[in-house]
């Protein structure tokens, strides 16, 4: 966890610095997926975890350093709610296929998050 909150944030300092684009950048899509997974944690985290990160919060940052045009912050709120949404419609507890979505939710959003600064924030 502290791996994943370490390239997120590497993430939010490095792509404060890109400047605003007329059209989406290259690593839009894995955003996109990024904060998809991070309104997945933000539901299912507090589910089965006392200590959670305040995935909304983190999210709220990784927009406003990433300085998208309106478009885009609609898209990557939308992504953000709709995988809130997911998993709000079928879990209701913690129960082991919740824990088992938590654990490959950061793993995937780890690797993303890193790919996205090791492609583009360097």
């Amino acid at each position: 966890m502290k791996t994943l909150r370490f390239f997120v944030l590497s993430l939010l300092l490095c792509l404060g610095s890109t400047p605003a684009w007329a059209i989406d950048p290259p690593y839009q899509r894995q955003m996109e997926r990024l904060a998809e997974i991070m309104g997945s944690l933000y539901f299912l985290q507090p589910l089965c975890q006392s200590q959670t990160t305040d995935w909304r919060a983190e999210m709220a940052d990784l927009i406003t350093l990433d300085e998208p045009d309106e478009d885009r912050r609609q898209r990557l709120a939308g992504a953000f709610n709709g995988g809130y949404t997911a998993f709000a419609r079928f879990h209701r507890a913690c129960t082991p296929a919740a824990r088992e979505a938590l654990t490959r939710l950061l793993t995937e959003a780890e690797r993303t998050a890193r790919e996205i600064h090791t492609r583009y924030a360097e």
